[in-house]
Order: C-alpha cells, then structure tokens, then sequence
C-alpha cells in the first residue's frame, strides 16, 4: 500500500526514522532496509542525525544491486539556532543561499541528484510566518521547480501557520510532519487541515509521545483481538487514519512486526475508540 501526493507523487505507507542513531545509523538503515523498508528519513543536522552514514548504507545497499528509485529519500533544512554549532551551510550567509546550500551538501551526502522529499525542520516564528520564514519556504519552492526534490514539506508546525501557509505559498507543503500526541487527538487539528488541502501527513514519535496508550486496557484488548502487539495496533490506526507513521525502532524484530501492521484491519468503533484514547 502506498499513499499519493497532491502532484501524484507515490510515497510508501511507512517511513524509517534515523534521527538519535548515531554511529549505528549505517548498519540500521541496511537493517531497516532488509526488513522491507523503503522510505527513509533524515536530516542535516549533526547534533541529532547522521546524514553521511545514510548516504554509506545506501553505497552498501546500491551493491547489493538496489537501485535509486527503489527508494523514497525525505532530508531536512535545519535553521542555524537547530545545528547545535555545527551547521552545514555558511552561518552568516543569507537564508536563500542557506538551504540551497544544505541541500546540496544532502545531496553529497546520500549520493543522489534528487530527493524524494525536503522538509523544513520547523517555523522561525513561534506564532505565524514571519520573513525569515517566507523567505526559506520561497528557497524551498525554488528546489521544488527546479525537480531537484519531488515534493517539499514542513515539520513542527502549528495547524494556524500551516493554515497561513496553504493560504499564501505559492507551492502548498505536499508534506506535514509532527510529533503526534494522543493528548490532542493524534493532532487532529493539523491533520483535518492536511486532509482539506490534500497534504501526507507524518506522524512522528507515535509510541515514545503516547507511552499511556500502549498500557491502555482498550489498545490491550484490540492487540489481544488481532493477535498483535499494542505499537502495532497504534500503526495500524495512523495508517487507517491516512496518516504515514514513521519508526525508528533500532530491534530488528520490530522493523518486521511493523511492517506486517499492513495485514491488520481495525473496525471503525475500534478507530473511533483509539481517536479519542486520551482525551
């Protein structure tokens, strides 16, 4: 199963998260991609990702005869105050010439003349869009013409700034990506707004964020129902819900029992149970 972006763009239904992997990130991505992944995300951003490791495990992968297109490749631009000192582009150059830099740096990076995805790490401005803000997604818009990235997103954004943004950018994010938490309905806000204008939304941290729900006797008794486990009952729901989830399980065991989350079905009273499991 695979969803579609707006500019028809396929997207595999789960992604491999690499951020925290460190020095394992090159042996976890060759698992990750050994147990069926086929959508990887990263980030240039070397205090909670290693890019360049990625790129290694591809070289490896791309040997034992995988092909570029077998993959979907989402990187991040990182702001200057999100690189922890350590930013791949030149500090004092204009944003413009920032995210065309780090860009390219993804590109040498994995290996590639294109990705599948680029994202913004996240809004400048706490509260709207503010120039700083206009000006990256412009950058972002640019890459995007140019067909050096099939689709752009943004990450950590509010469902009023994303609104701003669908209202405003000339080329609308074809991807959202946020931390979901439970607590607010699964981020039900910005995923009802994804869902209007026709965006993938990726939910993130869907397990560490909602460490109750795994324990809930209600997600027990539907893992108990489809002889699954409770993180799998929480996948399977996202991807019911249209949402793409995104793990970054280090246990090869996991990597496999989520992806065989697919074969699951829940029923719409079980969906409807698990929406509102925190609120």
């Amino acid at each position: 199963m695979a969803l579609t972006a707006y500019n028809h763009v396929p997207v595999p239904a789960f992604m491999y998260g690499t951020a925290w992997k460190k020095d394992a990130t090159k042996q976890l991505v060759e698992l990750a991609v050994a147990s069926g992944f086929r959508a990887i995300d990263t980030a240039n951003q070397l205090i909670h990702y290693n890019e360049a490791l990625v790129g290694e495990a591809l070289g490896v992968l791309a040997q034992k005869g995988f092909k570029r297109e077998d993959f979907f490749l989402q990187s991040k631009f990182t702001s200057l105050d999100g690189q922890g000192g350590r930013a791949p582009y030149d500090p004092s150059a204009d944003l413009t010439t920032q995210v065309k830099q780090s860009f390219e740096s993804s590109l040498a990076h994995l290996g590639t003349d294109y990705l599948d995805s680029y994202v913004v790490h996240g809004p400048q401005a706490r509260r709207g869009l503010n120039e700083a803000d206009w000006e990256i997604w412009t950058a972002m818009e640019n890459l995007y013409h140019s067909g050096k990235t099939k689709t752009i997103g943004i990450s950590n954004i509010t469902a009023s700034q994303l609104t701003l943004l669908c209202e405003q950018a000339n080329v609308k994010p074809l991807m959202v990506q946020n931390r979901c938490f439970a607590a607010l309905g699964w981020d039900k806000a910005v995923r009802d707004i994804c869902r209007i204008h026709h965006l993938i939304y990726q939910g993130f941290s869907l397990l560490t964020a909602n460490r109750e729900a795994l324990v809930d006797p209600e997600i027990r008794a539907i893992a108990q129902r489809l002889g699954a486990g409770p993180a799998q009952v929480i996948f399977r729901f996202a991807m019911q819900i249209g949402m793409l989830p995104l793990t970054g399980t280090t246990s090869e065991k996991h990597m496999r029992e989520d992806l065989q989350v697919e074969q699951l079905e829940l029923s719409p009273d079980e969906i409807r149970q698990i929406e509102t499991i925190a609120l």
